[in-house]
């Protein structure tokens, strides 16, 4: 059978090599016959297979006679892509993303050795088709692209039977879960059974960009309903048409699906992944000393934004130290900005110590009604943290709820993030008071003409 080939790493200086677990080290045992291989798209290479196969696998007469190698297939493909780009200039930008979409997805369905090899080699490419942007769109059209299953779906009309259903995935080890439960797809809101998409995506994206072995990644919804109105009215929805479970019975769900991934694969490490952000907090504090398991919005995004902000320090010349005196302003009070602010709220401490960081809070906090203090009713709890008070710290003029403008011209920030799905917040105003301050971090100035 082909493999995706891996070079071994040198783990040490004992020289013990471990291969990457996308590389198949021998033969593979194949337990199909038949039809059976040609609709398995693991074990399909649809005319590759040479006349010694054939015979052995009982496929002579189900396949044509001419055998076409692995190279071939992929110049075929990669032909009636480019063929694809070509008939399709001039069309609108998301019928052109769908239409390529589906011409992976056909491939991933028939043939996953070619459907890897394709991603790997034009990563750059495809990225954007198999994740985002496009698997937005294809996450709010889900029930008319559906074709084939992908990935295990557990409901709360499941409930009791969990143990037993994990069972059923044909793979006997799996070594990373990607859950979602749709509540809060990208910027899309809660799309219910359609977020689906963002497992199947990332999980690819690991594959292709990670080495992941194929056979050991599984794409899980949790389906506790949704809602979306408009979903529990349109006829194509492929999930539970009920409101969307809260509190206990939520947890409850959730909890038994942890369970039963545990007892199979206690080493599986299990990604949440756009979790409406109570749920993705709770959730967290909720499982992470139990399982191996992370929120990938609140860590995964925090720890991507840590390492640019350490970075930008280094790359004007200065100690990592300085990093404390950097005031930090964020824009965004979700799961990925509270999770951004408190990464760096603990690197800060472990810098600068918890007192010095207390005395002099380099952290400003907004959401959609302006600055987070603690004057405002109802604080969110995880953004209470990050809520700015009177004393040391402070400065005159900016109250409950201050505009993100008035926040630049009173704090002069080092560092501003945009982590909000809200679209307008950095109008010509503030890119013009951006400008005035000097904000624009000045890489490659000649390349991308930023200023």
């Amino acid at each position: 059978m082909w493999r995706i080939g891996r070079a071994a790493l040198v783990l040490n200086r004992r020289q013990h090599t471990r291969l990457f677990s996308a590389s198949i080290p021998g033969p593979c045992i194949v337990h199909k016959r038949g039809a059976d291989i040609l609709h398995d798209p693991w074990f399909n290479k649809d005319t590759g297979f040479p006349l010694t196969e054939r015979d052995r696998l009982g496929l002579r007469g189900l396949l044509p006679p001419r055998i076409i190698s692995f190279e071939q297939q992929y110049e075929r493909f990669m032909e009636s892509y480019r063929s694809l780009e070509k008939h399709t200039r001039g069309a609108p930008t998301n019928v052109v993303s769908l239409a390529k979409w589906r011409i992976l997805n056909r491939l991933h369905d028939r043939n996953e050795t070619l459907y890897y090899r394709v991603l790997i080699d034009n990563i750059e490419d495809f990225a954007p088709i198999i994740y985002t942007p496009t698997v937005g769109l294809v996450c709010q059209n889900y029930g008319g692209l559906f074709r084939r299953p992908r990935g295990m779906y557990f409901s709360a009309k499941d409930k009791g039977e969990m143990m037993s259903m994990i069972y059923n995935w044909p793979s006997p080890q799996v070594d990373m879960i990607v859950l979602t439960d749709g509540s809060r797809i990208l910027g899309l809101g809660d799309l219910g059974v359609q977020g689906i998409g963002i497992p199947i995506g990332k999980l690819d994206m690991y594959v292709a960009a990670a080495g992941m072995n194929p056979q050991r990644i599984l794409p899980v919804m949790l389906d506790v309903g949704t809602s979306n109105q408009k979903l529990l009215e349109d006829r194509l929805y492929l999930g539970l048409r009920q409101p969307r479970l809260e509190g206990e019975e939520y947890l409850s769900i959730v909890d038994e699906f942890m369970e039963a991934v545990h007892t199979r694969w206690p080493k599986a490490i299990v990604q949440f992944e756009d979790f409406q952000m109570k749920w993705a907090f709770e959730t967290l504090h909720r499982y992470r000393k139990r399982f191996c398991m992370f929120n990938d919005d609140i860590q995964g995004t925090a720890g991507v934004a840590l390492a640019g902000l350490l970075g930008a320090v280094r790359a004007q010349g200065r100690p990592l130290s300085d990093f404390v005196k950097q005031k930090i302003v964020v824009v965004g009070a979700g799961s990925a900005g509270i999770g951004v602010l408190t990464m760096a709220k603990q690197a800060v401490s472990r810098m600068a110590g918890n007192n010095e960081m207390a005395a002099n809070n380099p952290f400003w906090l907004l959401d959609k009604d302006g600055l987070v203090t603690k004057d405002r009713k109802n604080i969110d709890p995880a953004a209470a943290p990050f809520a700015r008070g009177f004393g040391l710290g402070e400065i005159d003029g900016l109250g409950e709820g201050a505009s993100l403008v008035e926040v630049i011209k009173k704090v002069k920030p080092h560092v501003l993030l945009g982590l909000s799905g809200v679209g307008g917040i950095f109008n010509e105003e503030v890119s013009t008071i951006i400008y005035k301050h000097s904000l624009f971090i000045k890489f490659h100035r000649e390349k991308y003409n930023t200023l």
